[in-house]
């Protein structure tokens, strides 16, 4: 795979990891927290360890990650969730208590873990973690992240913008963002994505930290809950670009 990673303070205390994929044209994207107890929110697929641990290295030692933080079980969230918790003797690992009793319960994984429920928290130091469950946004046992610290909001695959984005994205991808959404095929329905919408309209976030593309300053942001109110986003019988037989 030609692609390449690089590293950039995006938030206060908040590094986005990001490496541009051509092969799908979008970036993915890991967030490394540096705080008293560190944590890295998605580990990129298990082949991007050594690649995702060697930018970790740049802001701190990564046998000292307090917490791996998995939003939802799929390769390039978790796919490296294994090998972080085992080179940090302090990691533990975090999900939604969905996914730990739909996954973990039968996952080769064999570290400590701990399963969250809406409203739960954890105090990194300066940061102070707050879980949101978001079942079916775009799986079972998703879950969103708050940062009350920062009022950041860190929503897995929610908010993508496709192509090769800066690190802080200030222009409005809402109309791609939802062209790749029927594309790809990714949300079964309208109904969960939009009730989430509802609730995270209601925090004033200041920024937006997605798995895939940049960061959303909080004056973007609007604009793309404009788009996923607007736009059809979900299910239209296509599978990465591939429709399906009806």
């Amino acid at each position: 795979m030609d692609a390449k990673t690089r590293i950039d303070e995006v938030g206060e205390g908040i590094y986005r990891i990001s490496t541009f994929d051509p092969a799908f044209a979008i970036s993915f994207n890991q967030f490394l927290i540096a705080d008293d107890a560190p944590a890295l929110i998605h580990t990129g697929p298990h082949f991007a360890f050594e690649r995702v641990r060697d930018m970790v290295k740049q802001v701190l030692d990564p046998a000292k990650l307090a917490y791996v933080v998995v939003p939802h079980f799929e390769a390039d969230e978790c796919g490296g969730m294994g090998r972080f918790v085992a080179a940090a003797p302090r990691a533990t690992l975090v999900c939604s208590e969905a996914g730990k009793v739909l996954n973990l319960s039968g996952w080769d994984y064999a570290g400590p873990v701990t399963g969250v429920r809406d409203g739960d928290v954890i105090d990194l130091g300066r940061h102070r973690l707050r879980f949101l469950e978001t079942p079916h946004v775009h799986h079972w046992d998703s879950m969103m992240i708050v940062d009350e610290t920062t009022q950041a909001l860190f929503p897995a695959d929610l908010f993508i913008q496709p192509g090769e984005q800066p690190p802080v994205v200030h222009e409005n991808l809402g109309k791609e963002m939802c062209a790749l959404y029927r594309e790809v095929g990714i949300f079964a329905a309208a109904d969960p994505v939009l009730q989430v919408v509802d609730r995270l309209q209601r925090m004033d976030l200041r920024r937006i930290h997605p798995m895939h593309g940049g960061s959303l300053v909080h004056e973007v942001i609007p604009q793309y809950v404009g788009a996923l109110r607007t736009e059809r986003f979900w299910y239209q019988g296509k599978i990465f670009g591939r429709m399906l037989p009806t």
